[in-house]
């Protein structure tokens, strides 16, 4: 049984140093085409798990510079909330292909790390790499991002004027109704709370329109600016409708994280108390 085992260590000592040296003797295109194979099949495993991970970091060995496997190494580390381990791994990927990791890079640190400042430097960055294209990081403009950056920064101002901008960018070129509804919803918060109530109902209203009168958020939103003009009956109504809407799941919320503005029950709860007490 002994030599069996030896016999079987030393086979796969063998085998390991053929592969090592079978590696190493590819040329550029070989090892590219390597690496994609190995990535292609660490990718069929649930992202985080050790296959998927080992896959990966193998496919870099084969080939450092293939980007989607030095971008998709810091992922779960991003996920788990290693911000020590997953910007000097995304950092790898910026220097292969800035163009598409800045803006994203913009966007993980928007709502992962909450980071608004580096968040806007960087979708600003991504206009000067790219000044003929607005580039779009999970499906949204730089300009929405940007607009929810600076609501983070309480810049209400300019986060108006950037969701303003994508709003009719998104408008003039395919119609009011492809506007994402929390492109109105974060518009109305900023205008909400720069006191501007007018331009607020406006782009709450326009997110009830598209989102079949759905919303707590926006009902909730619209309940305080009844009560700030002395209209308690509707502000009861609508914080009702907000409960009722919360209650169905139509709320803003995100995966992973705590969204920007983020509603609770207890928050509807307590504004009915106030409003049954005026």
């Amino acid at each position: 049984m002994e030599k069996l085992l030896k016999s079987y260590l030393s086979l796969c000592c063998l085998l390991v140093l053929f592969s090592c040296k079978n590696e190493t003797s590819l040329n550029a295109s070989e090892k590219r085409e390597s690496a994609e194979k190995t990535y292609k099949a660490a990718i069929q495993f649930r992202q985080g798990s050790t296959a998927f991970q080992n896959g990966i970091a193998e496919a870099v060995t084969i080939d450092p510079t293939y980007e989607p496997g030095v971008y998709e190494l810091s992922v779960a580390d991003l996920k788990r909330g290693l911000p020590h381990k997953w910007l000097p791994q995304y950092n790898k990927a910026v220097k292969m292909d800035s163009v598409t990791r800045i803006p994203w890079r913009g966007y993980l640190y928007l709502w992962f790390y909450r980071d608004y400042k580096k968040a806007i430097a960087d979708f600003d960055a991504s206009d000067t790499l790219t000044p003929d294209f607005i580039d779009a990081p999970q499906g949204h403009s730089v300009d929405y991002w940007r607009g929810i950056a600076y609501l983070g920064l309480n810049d209400y101002k300019n986060s108006n004027a950037y969701f303003e901008k994508h709003i009719t960018k998104e408008t003039k070129e395919f119609g009011e109704d492809y506007v994402d509804i929390t492109a109105f919803l974060y518009n109305g918060i900023s205008y909400f709370e720069a006191g501007d109530y007018e331009k607020a109902l406006l782009n709450f209203n326009k997110q009830l329109e598209y989102s079949r009168n759905l919303s707590a958020d926006a009902k909730y939103y619209k309940a305080q600016i009844f009560i700030a003009e002395d209209k308690n009956k509707e502000a009861l109504e609508t914080i009702n409708e907000a409960i009722d809407d919360y209650n169905q799941g139509y709320n803003n919320k995100r995966a992973y994280v705590e969204t920007l503005r983020q509603i609770y029950p207890q928050d509807l709860t307590v504004l009915k108390s106030k409003i049954e007490k005026l």
